[in-house]
C-alpha cells in the first residue's frame, strides 16, 4: 500500500499496543515500524532493475525481519526513550506489531509480499489498489481524533479500535467484491463461449467498485473490465503473448527471473526500439480499449551478450487521463 496508508495503519497499531502507557509516542514509533519496510526501494540505487524488483517485498516484507529486528528497534527506541513507561519489552512488542502488519497489508494487494522469506512463496490476494481512500481516510479520520484526547481516555481507545475495525471489515469486504467480479467475469466468457486456461483479477486504481480481469486462452491473453454498475456485457479484447519474438533471450537467466516476477503473466512487444516486456498484472495505461501501453513495462536490450534491462517510466498525464476514465468507467457502460 502507499506511505500514507502505512502511516496510518502503524500509527494505529501503536496506540493499541502501548497508546495507553506513552500517549502519542505510540502513534510515532508505529508509524515509524510501519514505514520501515518499505525501504527495500532504496535497493534500486545499488543493483539491476530485474534484482531491485526482486528485491522489493522480499526479505523486509517478511515473518523473519520482523521478529529479527523488532527487538533491535525496540532496544533502540529504549535508549532514546528512557524516561518513558515502556520498556525495552514493551517498545519490541509495538515494532513487532507495526513491522509485521506492513505486510500483512500489503499481502492483499496485487504485487503481494513474501511473508515467508526466505521461501519462495508470494502471498497476493489482489483484492486492493495500492491506494484505495475508502481504506485509508476513515482510517485516518478516527486516528486524528483520538490523538486529540488523552492517553488513559476510554474515548482515545475507543476511536483508534473503531479505525482499525472499520478498516478491517473494508479489507475483508474486498475479498469478497473479488469473488464477485470473479464469477461476473466467468459468467461472461462461458455465455460467449470462450473456454480459458486460467484468470487473474484485481481491482482498478483507487476503488474497488471497479474490477479488471487478465483471462489465459492459450496463445494470448484476454483483457476486461467489469463495474458493479454495469447493464451491459463484458467486452474481451485480445492480446497475443508473442512468445515466439524472445528467441534465444527465453533461455537467459534474467529473463527467466523477470518472467518468474510476473508469475507469468506478461506479453511481448517488438517496436523500433527492441522488444517490450510487459507485466500484465498491473493493467494497460488508460481505459482506452484501443490502449496498448501497460502500467509495467521494461525495455529488454542486449549489449555485448548481456541482457540489459529499462523500466519505462510513467507519464504523469497519463496517470490523471486515467483517473478522469476510471471515475467515468465505475458508473457503468
Amino acid at each position: 500500500m502507499d506511505s500514507l496508508t502505512q502511516i496510518v495503519l502503524g500509527a494505529a497499531v501503536g496506540e493499541a499496543v502501548l497508546g495507553r502507557r506513552v500517549g502519542n509516542k505510540a502513534m510515532l514509533y508505529g508509524a515509524i515500524a510501519g514505514t520501515i519496510p518499505d525501504l527495500d526501494v532504496l535497493s534500486k540505487h545499488f543493483v539491476d532493475t530485474v534484482t531491485a524488483t526482486e528485491m522489493h517485498r522480499g526479505f523486509s516484507h517478511s515473518i523473519f525481519f520482523s521478529v529479527l529486528f523488532a527487538p533491535v528497534f525496540g532496544w533502540m527506541i529504549s535508549k532514546v526513550e528512557r524516561r518513558s513507561r515502556a520498556t525495552a519489552k514493551d517498545w519490541s512488542w509495538l515494532m513487532f506489531w507495526g513491522l509485521i502488519t506492513h505486510p500483512l497489508l500489503d499481502a492483499f494487494t496485487t504485487w503481494g509480499t513474501q511473508l515467508f522469506w526466505p521461501f519462495d512463496i508470494r502471498l497476493a490476494f489482489q483484492s486492493i489498489f495500492v491506494i484505495d481512500p475508502l481504506y485509508t481516510l476513515p482510517f485516518l479520520f478516527c486516528l486524528v481524533l483520538a490523538m486529540f484526547h488523552k492517553r488513559t481516555s476510554a474515548k482515545r481507545r475507543k476511536l483508534n479500535d473503531l479505525g482499525l475495525k472499520i478498516s478491517s471489515i473494508y479489507l475483508l469486504l474486498t475479498l469478497v467484491l473479488k469473488a464477485a467480479s470473479f464469477y461476473q467475469f466467468d459468467r461472461n466468457l462461458k455465455e460467449q463461449g470462450i473456454d480459458y486456461r486460467e484468470m487473474n483479477t484485481r481491482p482498478s486504481p483507487f476503488n474497488t467498485l471497479l474490477w479488471s480481469a487478465n483471462i489465459d486462452v492459450g496463445d494470448a491473453y484476454l483483457i476486461a473490465d467489469y463495474s458493479f454498475f454495469d447493464t451491459q456485457g463484458i467486452q474481451f479484447k485480445r492480446y497475443p503473448k508473442n512468445r515466439d519474438l524472445l528467441g534465444n533471450l527465453q533461455k537467459n537467466d534474467k529473463f527467466k527471473r523477470l518472467a518468474e516476477i510476473s508469475e507469468g503473466w506478461y506479453t511481448i512487444q517488438k517496436k523500433d526500439d527492441g522488444l517490450y516486456f510487459n507485466d500484465l498484472r498491473f493493467g494497460l495505461m488508460s481505459m482506452n480499449p484501443d490502449e496498448e501501453r501497460f502500467a509495467f513495462s521494461y525495455l529488454l536490450s542486449s549489449e555485448s551478450g548481456d541482457l540489459q534491462v529499462k523500466e519505462i517510466p510513467r507519464d504523469r498525464g497519463d496517470a490523471k487521463k486515467l483517473l478522469a476514465a476510471l471515475w467515468k468507467r465505475i458508473w457503468g457502460n
